[in-house]
């Protein structure tokens, strides 16, 4: 029972975990306005573009 006790009135980590939860709020958030974008397949087709560029210069168009 007084672990218990001493575990509610205990403050130690209160910080930490408040930082948690906001860093997952916003990720979560972050994640929710992407998510139904192409964001994805426009950072996908642009580095394949950069990719096709290094690997032979000439086709590169400027």
């Amino acid at each position: 029972m007084n672990l218990l006790r001493q575990l509610w009135l205990e403050e130690d980590g209160q910080g930490l975990v408040e930082y948690t939860l906001v860093v997952l709020l916003v990720a979560l958030v972050f994640w929710m306005g992407v998510r139904d974008t192409n964001v994805g397949a426009s950072v996908a087709a642009g580095w394949s573009r950069v990719l096709n560029c290094v690997t032979s210069p000439s086709s590169c168009a400027p």
